[in-house]
C-alpha cells in the first residue's frame, strides 16, 4: 500500500471518529418509564429511579449504533409506596430474586431499535421506535446527545402474570406495557 493510500485511509477513519462517540447516560436528565392499563379505564404510570447505561451515536448520520442499560428493579416508583412494594414482590417483578432489568441493542433499522430485553430471568426480542435528537455542546464544554425509545411489551412473556378479575368484568392490570425511555448522554472523553 502506498503512502498516499495509507494517508487517505487514515484521514477517512479519523473523520468518522469525529462524528461517532460513546455516551454515558446522564441519569439526572433521563427517564426510564412505563404505562399500563388500570381497571381497563385509565393508566398507571411509573418509572425506575436507579439505572445506568451507555450508547454509541454517530452524529454525522444521526444514527444510534449501540445501547446497553441496566435498571435496578427495587427503584420502581409509581408515586404510591404500597403499590411499589407489591410491584417489587413475587407477584410482579420479584426484585429480590431478579434485581435487574437489562437491555442490549442488536441493530437499528428504519427508525426501529431491535434488541434483547431481560426481565425476571427471561430474555425476549423487542422492537422499539427510536428517535435521535442530535447533539449539543453544554455550557461546561461537554457534548450531549439525546434519544427516545418507545414500544410495548407483553408482561406475560416475562412471567409477570398477576391479575384480578373485576366484578364488572375485565381485569385490574393490562397485559401490554408501554415503555418510554428518554435518554440524554454525555460523550466520553
Amino acid at each position: 500500500m502506498t503512502k498516499l493510500v495509507k494517508l487517505g485511509l487514515a484521514s477517512i477513519l479519523s473523520a468518522g471518529a469525529l462524528y461517532a462517540g460513546t455516551y454515558n447516560v446522564d441519569t439526572s436528565h433521563s427517564n426510564i418509564g412505563f404505562k399500563v392499563k388500570h381497571m381497563m379505564i385509565s393508566n398507571v404510570t411509573g418509572k425506575f429511579d436507579t439505572f445506568k447505561g451507555s450508547f454509541d451515536y454517530d452524529e454525522k448520520t444521526n444514527t444510534l449504533k449501540s445501547l446497553n442499560g441496566v435498571v435496578e428493579v427495587k427503584s420502581i416508583n409509581t408515586a404510591n409506596e404500597k403499590r411499589d412494594k407489591h410491584l417489587r414482590a413475587s407477584d410482579f417483578f420479584a426484585a429480590e430474586k431478579y434485581p435487574q432489568i437489562k437491555f442490549d441493542l442488536n441493530k437499528v433499522e428504519d427508525d426501529k431499535a431491535y434488541g434483547k430485553l431481560t426481565m425476571r430471568g427471561v430474555t425476549k426480542d423487542v422492537v422499539l421506535d427510536v428517535e435521535t435528537n442530535g447533539t449539543i455542546k453544554d455550557p461546561w464544554g461537554n457534548t450531549r446527545a439525546g434519544l427516545v425509545l418507545e414500544g410495548k411489551v407483553n408482561r406475560f412473556d416475562y412471567g409477570i402474570k398477576y391479575n384480578s378479575v373485576l366484578e364488572a368484568g375485565g381485569v385490574a392490570v393490562g397485559e401490554k406495557v408501554k415503555l418510554i425511555v428518554e435518554l440524554e448522554g454525555i460523550l466520553k472523553k
